[in-house]
């Protein structure tokens, strides 16, 4: 039985490890977007607005 409980104690410090990782590189900025806002003008919108066309 105790080795359970140590078990479960540690599995609880690991994922609090990761939750705490986690919040670190979302507040560091990993997960800014800077690659997007620079190619978004290559992209075609006129696609959508065809769409939009023959919808109507």
């Amino acid at each position: 039985m105790k080795i359970i409980l140590f078990l479960i104690i540690i599995s609880l410090c690991v994922a609090l490890g990761f939750l705490i990782a986690f919040f670190w590189a979302v507040n560091d900025g990993q997960y800014d977007d800077e690659y997007t806002p620079s190619v978004r003008i290559l992209l075609d919108d006129d696609m959508i607005e065809i769409k939009d066309k023959t919808n109507s």
